[in-house]
């Protein structure tokens, strides 16, 4: 998301589409050689400059992170790794120069990658992990950032699952259990959104079991992650969660529909994998067999039930 207007999205195959005037248009564009990655992960500055992840094995030529400069005509290659095990999850800045790129556990720890120059160099990081522990590349955002240094990532599959906090981008990290207790390798948190430092929500559930599971799949926190507690929404799966700028509305969706609080209720049946606001508090979301959604209202939203319509 940048603005109402111009709006990135990524895919399957090799997928990257923008729109500039708000969703009526839509441009397809290719990046030789990726026509085969899955790019569960992108971020962009403008209607110029753009990074797409894609999430697979790094042993398959999988692990790769493209950059665009000039609204998606050329793409160069900005970080690739071959190391077996690695499989990015998420990638997200601070600002154009501090970002950070998670991925799964390799030899019992998370590795964090992290820029300071913008993308044209990354420096490697690691925290231990539980022994099944992973983090879900579902919707871009088991990871959040917020400020110029604060970034959490939730993680599932483990007995546990947990949220990891750093205040110095990635370069040391604390970490907190959580009400959630997963049963297996596919359920967990999948998504975290903080307001600010303190406040923030984190979704999940069973990607297995969508219409229902016996997991919260919704925890809350005050303290900035240390501590958290149950904050159910329904009793379905969740992949994505995101604040709507300059307010305390949150807005959760997932393979079973949209549900937006404070109180929850549900406004649609879209299969959801992912969603994110604009600064100016225009809502996006998007979902298999390349779907698109606009939400029909921005900021303010307090007197008006939202709704969401497709963009074409």
């Amino acid at each position: 998301m940048v603005n109402a207007d111009i709006v990135w999205a990524s895919g399957t195959d090799g997928t990257v589409i923008r729109t500039v005037d708000g969703g009526r248009s839509w441009s397809v564009l290719g990046i030789p050689g990726a026509e085969r990655l899955d790019f569960r992960g992108i971020w962009a500055w403008d209607a110029d400059s753009a990074f797409v992840m894609s999430s697979g094995k790094a042993e398959d030529g999988a692990a790769r992170i493209y950059r665009t400069r000039n609204g998606g005509k050329d793409w160069t290659l900005a970080l690739e790794q071959k190391t077996p095990g690695v499989f990015f999850d998420t990638i997200a800045f601070w600002d154009r120069r501090h970002g950070i790129v998670l991925s799964d556990p390799v030899g019992g720890n998370f590795l964090i990658f992290v820029t300071e120059d913008g993308g044209n160099t990354w420096r490697q990081m690691a925290t231990p992990a539980l022994s099944g522990e992973g983090a879900f590349a579902a919707s871009n955002s088991c990871l959040a950032v917020n400020g110029k240094k604060e970034v959490w990532f939730g993680t599932g599959g483990a007995s546990v699952a947990r949220v990891f906090h750093s205040s110095d981008r990635g370069s040391t990290w604390s970490v907190s259990e959580t009400p959630l207790h997963p049963r297996n390798a596919s359920s967990g948190i999948f998504s975290l959104a903080f307001r600010d430092r303190k406040n923030g929500l984190a979704v999940g559930g069973d990607y297995a079991q969508p219409a229902g599971t016996p997991l919260p799949n919704a925890i809350s926190t005050s303290d900035g992650g240390k501590t958290w507690r149950a904050a159910e929404i329904a009793a379905v799966y969740l992949s994505a969660v995101a604040y709507q700028p300059g307010s305390k509305r949150l807005t959760a969706a997932g393979s079973q529909g949209i549900e937006t609080g404070f109180p929850w209720r549900h406004i649609g049946d879209f299969n959801v994998n992912a969603l994110a606001y604009s600064v100016s508090g225009q809502g996006w979301a998007v979902g298999p067999h390349g779907k698109v959604y606009r939400e029909s209202i921005a900021i303010p939203a307090r007197r008006v039930r939202p709704s969401l319509k497709p963009a074409n």
